[in-house]
């Protein structure tokens, strides 16, 4: 990368912003994958366009409001999912359109806005990221880092088997608002790069890419992380250098680091196989010769 890029007070906040925005949004991404919650960022993305609308407005920081009427939209999608039942997707429906429409209406109503204003937070900015954005960012990674690494055991128990969680004393309703409202203070986090419309994306895509790798969550972690890094850095670098939108660009390099990855996997995952099915053909008493290929052994796996 060529350093004449740092020379401009924009581009570093906007590199700073997409550091921020490549840890954040996996590490939340993980439970939500985990929990098959993974368009929940982006119904929070749509419910976070009121905010934005709202902070122009009323001449507050879009930042902030859009992180306030987030959290309140992630607590009513998650009492939904509790209380719904065969109507809760209705409910959920009209809150996602909601949100849009009520941004759209009220950046218009807004002294001089229009919705040419809402295209920077839909589908990201390098040049209009300011030092309060940056400010409000990092505060807000903060908060994200502290509760997805300090309360990790916790989350991610709750996320693979809320009952067994319940049976163990942790309080899983509790848990799971806490998770929600770390997903949508993540979403207000990345629109200034990604944009409200792409970050889901940015939340899941790392996920699955290094899941294709590890089945262990710790490192499935670390590499989503490294993942989410790499591709907010290099698409924003490459945003600069090329005139290409920053939140298209990035999520276009996610997806492309998806399917690498997932080539690359495919010969692990048959050594993987083979060593399970060796494995389990030892513990039924049977010769490895046994494990014939596509068939099943007495514990389950399948020969290789």
């Amino acid at each position: 990368m060529n350093l004449e890029i740092l020379d401009y007070a924009f581009m570093q906040r906007a590199l700073l912003a997409a550091v921020l925005v490549g840890i954040t949004a996996p590490a939340v991404g993980i439970y939500l994958v985990q929990r098959r919650q993974a368009l929940l960022g982006d119904g929070i993305g749509h419910v976070a366009m009121t905010g934005v609308g709202l902070g122009f407005l009323l001449s507050w920081s879009p930042v902030w409001m859009a992180t306030a009427v987030s959290v309140v939209g992630a607590v009513l999608m998650e009492l939904i999912r509790w209380y719904g039942r065969t109507r809760g997707d209705i409910a959920l429906a009209m809150l996602f359109y909601g949100g849009m429409a009520g941004g759209v209406m009220f950046i218009n109503l807004a002294p001089g806005g229009s919705n040419a204003n809402l295209t920077s937070y839909l589908f990201g900015s390098l040049s209009t990221v300011s030092e309060s954005d940056v400010t409000a960012i990092c505060l807000l990674a903060a908060f994200v880092v502290l509760v997805t690494v300090g309360l990790r055991r916790q989350l991610f128990a709750v996320s693979q088997d809320e009952e067994f969680a319940r049976v163990t004393g942790l309080p899983v309703r509790a848990l799971n608002l806490l998770t929600a409202i770390t997903a949508a203070v993540t979403v207000t986090v990345a629109m200034r790069v990604v944009g409200l419309l792409l970050v889901s994306a940015l939340m899941v895509v790392p996920v699955a890419a290094a899941q294709q790798l590890s089945r262990s969550f710790a490192a499935t972690f670390a590499i989503s992380v490294a993942i989410g890094v790499s591709v907010t850095i290099g698409g924003t670098v490459t945003s600069y250098y090329q005139d290409v939108p920053p939140g298209a660009t990035i999520v276009l390099l996610t997806i492309g680091a998806f399917m690498l990855l997932t080539v690359a996997a495919t010969p692990l995952a048959r050594r993987r196989a083979r060593a399970a099915a060796l494995v389990a053909a030892r513990e039924a008493g049977d010769p490895a010769e046994c494990a014939i290929p596509g068939t099943r052994t007495p514990t389950g796996k399948v020969g290789v």
